[in-house]
């Protein structure tokens, strides 16, 4: 069973993440990234940068994360005049066995959170628990797709977001 958009709208709110619409497919814009790799498996070549990896265990993991995370965002031109972007959501109940992904346009808020610790605002699906500790894990896209962002936790028991922006004359051929 899929949840609806004003149950999305809800589980995004305490983040700081205003819920505008989901897109269609049709209106994806195409994936910044080679056709056989994710962000985590891009290369330098392929217009990857890494922000400097947290600790999973470092008291201020949400303060270095967020931090990271916001400067990435904004050095490599992920919002747009009004700090809209795209952000890969998960439509499927959580009790639901398969999953259903689309991108839903949002506008990040003044005082959002991205969280840390045992409990945090983003809803279940942005965000990875180990051991008492949860890190946020999503991914986010300029709205023209020129780049795409991957924060996400690494089995070294670190955290860190990966900017996928390969120059203008080396971008892929269309994935979705």
């Amino acid at each position: 069973m899929l949840i609806t958009d004003a149950e999305i709208a809800a589980q995004l709110a305490p983040g700081g993440f205003l819920f505008l619409r989901r897109l269609d497919e049709a209106e994806v814009p195409p994936y910044p990234l080679p056709r056989d790799r994710g962000p985590a498996s891009c290369l330098p070549e392929h217009g990857r940068i890494d922000s400097p990896a947290v600790d999973i265990h470092d008291p201020a993991l949400p303060a270095k994360v967020g931090e990271g995370w916001f400067r990435m965002a904004t050095e490599y031109g992920l919002f747009d005049e009004n700090r809209e972007f795209l952000l890969s959501v998960e439509y499927s109940d959580p009790e639901a066995v398969g999953s259903e992904w689309a991108w839903a346009r949002v506008q990040l808020l003044d005082g959002w959170d991205l969280g840390g610790g045992d409990d945090g605002p983003l809803p279940m699906w942005m965000r990875f628990y180990m051991g008492d500790r949860f890190a946020p894990e999503f991914t986010v896209m300029a709205l023209d797709g020129h780049m795409m962002m991957n924060t996400t936790l690494w089995g070294n028991g670190t955290v860190s977001t990966i900017v996928v922006r390969p120059p203008s004359d080396k971008r892929p051929d269309v994935i979705r």
